[in-house]
């Protein structure tokens, strides 16, 4: 072993850096299940720093917790801790949700024991005062996530949705309580007008060498964050916005993303999820089970990939991920 003796690199070297390349940064709009495992297979690449920016539309108030499902999904995803469904805790409990039941409290909107610590901490601290996006930079160390995770907003974000008889539901009511069993009619996002992106967010797009816009339902998931003002013109300022398809042969493997697009009146099938993101994608990538509308698709004014979207095992997620990351270079 040599000692007493110090290498130095050239500073020319140092400078030009040749041993110190930018990893490929990219930011990703997320929601729901699909965007936590587009994001974890993001994760299990060592050369791309990744910023997730995810949905608060359907945060709420529940046993007088403030909850954020998607935030939740997503950090749990990238800690490797979610439950077999792809939300909340795996190996979690019930316990306190079936005292309350004994108490006659309706549980319909049901918590793990282990998934309540978080909601608990989190409403802890925002009556402290905290903000929402410093909370979740806690929780990102606190669970050793490897990747940025920003809330859309620190302001409240709400989702509602207008069923097909014209009932106003806010979104835990129409997804959880009415097992989105209702037609969807029109949405609104209040307060989203006076909503400021939260800290970072606009920094990150600014950044990015590219956008990736989760398998997410578009109009529940993606919309609400593109309603804070400035984060859609961040995003189509980026040079490449490659959106994920949620479909496939024509449906979302779980939850309402196609019904929910026809009911606002969009077109079946992939073309209507090229029609929720209005121009803002450069690119759509389709899966394999839906090739057959890649021709019909090539007609809009953006690229149509196919490949396996299917993203439910972590292996297939990073093999996405990393076919994405090439697709930008």
């Amino acid at each position: 072993m040599l000692t007493g003796t110090v290498f130095r690199l050239p500073s020319a070297v140092c400078r030009l850096g040749y041993y110190l390349p930018r990893p490929m940064r990219v930011v990703v709009l997320s929601g729901g299940v699909g965007g936590a495992r587009m994001g974890r297979g993001l994760a299990r690449l060592g050369d791309v720093a990744t910023t997730m920016v995810v949905n608060v539309g359907d945060d709420e108030v529940a046993y007088g917790l403030h909850v954020s499902p998607d935030l939740d999904t997503v950090l749990y995803t990238l800690a490797g801790i979610e439950g077999p469904e792809g939300w909340g805790r795996a190996d979690d409990t019930w316990e306190v949700m079936g005292h309350l039941a004994e108490l006659g409290v309706d549980t319909a909107f049901a918590i793990g024991d282990s998934d309540l610590a978080t909601n608990l901490y989190r409403t802890l601290r925002l009556r402290q005062r905290e903000t929402l996006s410093n909370i979740v930079s806690e929780l990102v160390t606190l669970f050793g996530v490897t990747v940025t995770v920003l809330p859309a907003s620190d302001q409240p974000v709400r989702t509602r949705i207008a069923t097909g008889d014209g009932e106003w539901l806010t979104f835990q009511d129409y997804f959880v309580n009415r097992n989105h069993r209702d037609d969807v009619s029109d949405l609104r996002f209040d307060g989203a007008s006076s909503a400021l992106p939260a800290p970072g967010v606009l920094e990150a797009l600014e950044g990015a060498d590219g956008v990736i816009v989760a398998p997410s339902n578009p109009p529940l998931s993606i919309w609400p964050i593109l309603a804070v003002p400035g984060i859609e013109p961040a995003v189509a300022a980026v040079g490449r916005v490659i959106g994920v398809s949620p479909l496939f042969g024509g449906e979302a493997l779980k939850g309402p993303a196609h019904r929910v697009l026809a009911g606002l009146g969009y077109p079946r099938g992939n073309a209507g999820v090229v029609a929720a993101y209005d121009g803002l994608l450069t690119d759509l990538v389709i899966d394999r089970s839906d090739a057959d509308e890649a021709i019909a698709l090539r007609r809009a004014a953006l690229s149509i990939h196919v490949a396996d979207t299917r993203i439910g095992e972590p292996e297939r997620a990073e093999r996405l991920a990393r076919w994405l990351v090439e697709l930008m270079t």
